[in-house]
């Protein structure tokens, strides 16, 4: 029988959180591509940005809560960013922006920093 420590366990978890907002990020980067590819009127973008904001809507959900252990400067940072996502998506849902470039290098860049 294996045995696991409380912290390997937790660890794991951590692991495989990242892992999974990885792939979330991979694929908003995918439906972004499409979406620039279509433009903005298209139901590409629509699709796009409607995932961006639940995908950034949950994210802040998590990061406002008390019990999220990353550093708060860097939770306060995120949220920001995740307001901004939402905010741009909003234009481009609007058709009051195609800035699908800065919404693409933003999430790429959280994507890549996830570990």
């Amino acid at each position: 029988m294996y045995k696991f420590s409380y912290a390997e366990i937790l660890e794991d978890s951590s692991s495989e959180a990242r892992l999974r907002e990885r792939d979330a990020f991979d694929r908003a980067l995918e439906l972004l591509a499409a979406a620039e590819q279509a433009g903005p009127a298209s139901s590409e973008s629509r699709a796009a940005m409607l995932f961006l904001q639940r995908l950034w809507g949950v994210l802040i959900r998590d990061l406002v809560e008390a019990s999220n252990e990353l550093a708060p400067n860097l939770r306060a940072d995120l949220v920001s960013i995740g307001l901004w996502v939402i905010k741009e998506s909003d234009r481009v849902l609007n058709q009051t922006s195609q800035n699908f470039a800065a919404l693409i290098s933003v999430n790429r860049s959280i994507r890549d920093g996830l570990q």
